[in-house]
């Protein structure tokens, strides 16, 4: 069967106005698509025909969905499209949340728009709205249902409101889509519950240990406390369920073709109701291979790959952005390349933790090898840059930068950020380790970490401020896309009462998931406060940013090595130069000409002395 025959199914279903953009970008996306499809699921059917019309039916499924798309989405696909390098730009700024924390629900949020506007926000990630699992659900990343909003925050028409609001206001909204796994009472786990063969297949279920044992013994584990294992046994299937994080979230089973269709429908509703972003949850342990660690497996490039080719077909003006929490040397794959182009953005973990590890040690060496490692990008995409995410710090990323005695570096960091260590700063907790001696993840709000919270007295508290904007400058100028962490622009503090829920008791990324500090934000302009300054001085640097293409996510970026140890130079482009200073010493730098500092009038050359956890961003003249 000819290949085009596959373009007719989908192209027959559209109405006259949109076959030519259509067909144009299935000229170029529809037999990669095909190609990783046959790759990956030719051998799951007994003939090429069982395969073939498999995908003619996926693909007239593509384009009922692309008919669904409203005018104005049609719109702004087209906009994109002519445009692929958009989200590029140094006006991009993301901001991160979760609905109930910053607004009460979806219409609270929409009533922050002003404010997001206020910032700069052109980008707003929304932790997981949907359906999330009755009871313990992992902060929502355990999901019911993917095409209804959970009813405490919402409903699918609020949502749908929420989107064009945003639009209107020139902000994508970004959702999580959770591709590794659902609940175990998400329909198709209650389908194989009751005997669903079907349905039982869209899993990985195991009659007996043998299978699971063996796995173990190259698995990791990521919450090793509270979930330790991978494989969950559940009387109602009679068997073992692989169930990676938490014993109520089954593991989907992507060797099965139905997975896939199902989850490419799952992401294109979304995408018809507003959503431009999808992080892509948990990528890297999509496929499963006995005496491997399952995770980077090549199958869930193609996967992806496979999503990123539907995406351009069918939703062009949507991004998609990769979840995986890999070394830097594991990540370029997650963007692809020219040729197989994957997903639009990957989070820069490793330069996150690194701005950590710089500041406990009151060095950049692991920081200016993350720097070095990180690679070229393919076209059109970028890294994600930030301070402080929902999720803990994870050391483990850096292993191969901090060199030979890494684990013990990197839980030394670990003990710095949980307060333990003497003449620590920081308020944290240590997350999912009982081992001193090893390194997991850190747990806090970005001001907690830094020593605001620990602050005694006016330099303290002065140092611990430029310590927050300091690492904000990093994510700011590296050249990416960066996303701030809501709270941490009001300076917003650990918040403990997740002790006294026992739902969340057990997790310690709750101490950095507090809501919305309304007092705070009312004086956010007030510089007297705490609040205010933080607010005021992160301001100044993104009226900064907005203003020099040279900080846009694409333009060059190179280390300068001749700084001192604990100072980091970074050169964007050819009259653009960033100096971090991450000690509590002065530290000197010999300028090349003369640069203008972009905080303050007047010229700078010669020898620039940096204070304590400074930082300038300095123009050639």
């Amino acid at each position: 069967m000819a290949s085009d025959v596959f373009a007719d199914r989908l192209l027959a279903v559209l109405p006259d106005e949109l076959r030519a953009p259509a067909a144009q970008r299935l000229a170029t996306s529809g037999p990669v698509l095909r190609s990783l499809l046959a790759w990956l699921y030719g051998d799951a059917f007994a003939d090429a025909t069982g395969f073939d019309d498999w995908f003619g039916d996926l693909m007239e499924a593509l384009g009922r969905l692309h008919a669904q798309r409203s005018p104005e989405l049609h719109a702004q696909d087209a906009a994109r499209a002519a445009e692929p390098d958009w989200f590029l730009d140094q006006r991009m700024l993301g901001y991160c949340t979760y609905v109930q924390k910053f607004g009460g629900d979806l219409n609270g949020v929409a009533q922050r728009i002003p404010y997001l506007a206020e910032l700069g926000v052109t980008y707003l990630h929304l932790l997981p709205f949907l359906r999330p699992r009755a009871g313990e659900n992992d902060g929502g990343f355990a999901v019911t249902s993917f095409d209804e909003v959970d009813p405490g925050l919402g409903s699918n028409a609020d949502l749908e409101a929420l989107t064009s609001q945003l639009r209107g206001a020139g902000v994508s909204l970004c959702s999580d889509l959770i591709l590794n796994h659902v609940a175990d009472d998400h329909a198709w786990a209650l389908a194989a519950k009751a005997g669903d063969a079907q349905a039982r297949a869209r899993f990985h279920v195991f009659p007996d240990r043998d299978l699971p044992d063996r796995h173990e013994r190259t698995l990791g584990q990521v919450f090793p406390q509270v979930a330790p294992g991978n494989f969950t046994y559940v009387e109602a299937v009679q068997g073992w369920v692989w169930t990676t994080f938490y014993p109520y979230q089954w593991d989907l089973n992507w060797s099965n073709p139905e997975v896939f269709a199902e989850m490419a429908a799952v992401m294109l509703r979304l995408a018809n109701r507003g959503i431009e972003a999808f992080r892509l949850d948990s990528t890297a342990f999509l496929w499963k291979r006995e005496g491997t660690n399952s995770m980077n497996q090549p199958e869930a490039h193609q996967l992806l790959q496979a999503l990123r080719a539907i995406v351009d077909i069918v939703a062009p003006g949507v991004l998609l952005k990769a979840e995986a929490i890999v070394p830097t040397r594991e990540l370029p794959a997650y963007l692809g390349s020219a040729e197989a182009p994957e997903c639009h953005i990957a989070y820069h973990s490793s330069l996150m933790a690194a701005g950590w590890v710089a500041l406990a040690e009151q060095n950049t060496e692991v920081l200016r090898a993350v720097v070095n490692n990180t690679p070229d990008l393919p076209r059109a995409a970028t890294w994600l840059s930030y301070v402080r995410c929902h999720d803990d710090i994870g050391w483990n990323v850096l292993r191969a930068e901090a060199g030979e005695n890494s684990a013990a570096r990197l839980a030394a960091a670990s003990r710095f950020f949980a307060g333990v260590t003497p003449g620590s700063y920081a308020r944290g907790a240590i997350f999912q380790s009982t081992d001193p001696d090893a390194a997991h993840g850190s747990n806090g709000m970005a001001a907690s970490l830094t020593g605001l919270q620990t602050a005694d007295t006016v330099v303290e508290h002065a140092l611990a401020l430029r310590r927050m904007l300091l690492l904000h400058g990093l994510a700011l100028s590296f050249g990416a896309l960066p996303v701030l962490y809501m709270g941490d622009e009001l300076a917003m503090q650990n918040d403990e009462s997740y002790l006294a829920r026992p739902e969340h008791a057990m997790d310690s990324r709750w101490l950095h998931r507090p809501v919305f500090d309304q007092q705070r934000w009312e004086h956010r302009h007030d510089a007297g406060t705490t609040e205010g300054a933080m607010y005021e001085g992160l301001a100044q640097l993104l009226r900064v940013r907005r203003a020099h293409d040279a900080l846009a996510a694409g333009a060059p970026r190179t280390l300068l090595a001749e700084a001192p140890a604990g100072v980091l130079a970074l050169a964007r482009g050819e009259r653009f130069l960033t100096l971090f200073n991450f000690s509590a010493a002065p530290q000197q730098y010999a300028l090349d000409g003369a640069w203008s500092d972009c905080a303050k009038p007047g010229l700078l050359s010669g020898t620039l002395t940096l204070a304590p956890y400074a930082m300038h961003w300095l123009v050639r003249e």
